[in-house]
């Protein structure tokens, strides 16, 4: 089977034993396929690339990228056009995100190689294989092997809640842990779950049902009930932890932006020997109560830079939804972003005139102090 290769030229223009102002190289595809995997429509990501790198050309002539710039540019460009070519070949979608990304992390260092991170399996279940997608996917993976508790904080479709699952399973398959706990709070019912109709387990389960789904994607259908009856798996709401120790599990808590301070405090604090813990959720979508402060927001505060303890961020660059979600993900946060704006200019107005208004009472309380000192002395003489 003939894989795809790629080459690069650098033209010398400059004089003997220094390296020119600009560069020019060639980065050659091994097929057509490839390159439009690469570039997409009309080379759409030629002009991503000059764009994030301003100076630079590059040109596509039948199988061939031809880069010109200043070196350090044309380095990362290469770098990337080889990073890309990896990746198409391994089946990994190549999108702007994917581009942005790589250039990213090119630009601190060229000889990085992300693709070979970004094509790590996770899991292989039921015909299809779980990876990370983004390279903050990656590294939100990465900080779970690392550490005993990983808070993943971004925007709905990131993948936040499926890779923990995916690595839950992976430990349970290693033997690394002995059971799966998956737990959110049911805070859509609130306090109300009594006057709901049927049995507790009808009254919890569909706010549960997105872990169960994601549990069909990754396990046998089969053998889930199975699990759950021999305690394996667990399914629960979040207040079904308190007073417990969970030791050798693998314990995701989901929707955490909907715990409170001390909910937060209680469900970490379960932590046993040979467990890890995942924290998923995301703090733009906070249905608590109006008043009530998210244990999501407040613990990161409290517990960023504690050793063992890890805060990897993903954003609508990371979204593995439709793509519209990514869109509508930004478009929700710079609706929030002016509100907030707008909220800080009219307080920082109202300080003002609430400032103004002090200093003039307190101008005519003293104009008027000094007209009763006169009165009190004219009457005197």
């Amino acid at each position: 089977m003939h894989h795809p290769t790629s080459s690069s030229v650098r033209t010398p223009s400059a004089a003997a034993g220094q390296r020119s102002s600009r560069d020019r190289r060639v980065m050659t595809f091994a097929d057509r396929e490839t390159m439009v995997r690469c570039l997409g429509e009309a080379d759409a990501a030629l002009t991503q690339i000059e764009l994030a790198r301003p100076g630079t050309k590059l040109y596509a002539k039948d199988l061939q990228v031809v880069v010109e710039g200043k070196p350090e540019d044309t380095d990362v460009v290469v770098a990337l056009l080889a990073e890309l070519q990896t990746l198409a070949r391994k089946g990994t979608l190549v999108n702007p995100q994917v581009i942005a990304q790589l250039l990213g992390i090119l630009a601190r260092d060229a000889a990085a190689r992300p693709s070979a991170a970004l094509n790590q399996d996770i899991l292989s279940s039921r015909g299809r294989t779980i990876r990370p997608k983004t390279v903050n996917q990656k590294l939100y993976t990465d900080a779970i092997d690392q550490n005993t508790v990983v808070f993943g904080i971004g925007p709905a479709g990131t993948g936040k809640t499926y890779l923990a699952m995916a690595k839950a399973v992976q430990a349970l398959h290693a033997k690394e842990v002995s059971r799966i706990i998956l737990t959110r709070p049911a805070v859509e019912a609130g306090e109300r779950l009594g006057f709901l109709p049927g049995t507790l387990t009808d009254k919890i389960d569909p706010y549960l049902r997105p872990l169960y789904d994601a549990l069909h994607d990754m396990l046998d259908p089969e053998t889930i009930p199975k699990l759950m009856e021999a305690g394996t798996i667990e399914v629960a709401p979040l207040a079904y932890m308190r007073g417990r120790t969970l030791n050798d599990a693998f314990i995701i808590l989901d929707e955490a932006q909907n715990t409170t301070p001390e909910q937060m405090k209680m469900f970490l604090t379960r932590l046993g020997f040979g467990s890890k813990i995942v924290v998923t959720g995301d703090i733009t979508q906070v249905d608590l109560p109006g008043g009530t402060s998210s244990g999501l927001r407040q613990v990161e505060h409290i517990l960023r830079g504690v050793e063992d303890i890890a805060f990897p961020t993903l954003s609508s660059d990371d979204v593995v939804r439709h793509e519209l979600v990514g869109k509508i993900v930004d478009a929700y946060g710079h609706f929030d972003a002016t509100n907030r704006l707008r909220g800080e200019r009219r307080q920082r107005k109202q300080q003002r005139q609430d400032a103004a208004a002090s200093v003039q009472e307190t101008s005519d309380a003293r104009a008027a102090a000094g007209a009763d000192g006169q009165d009190e002395q004219g009457a005197q003489s």
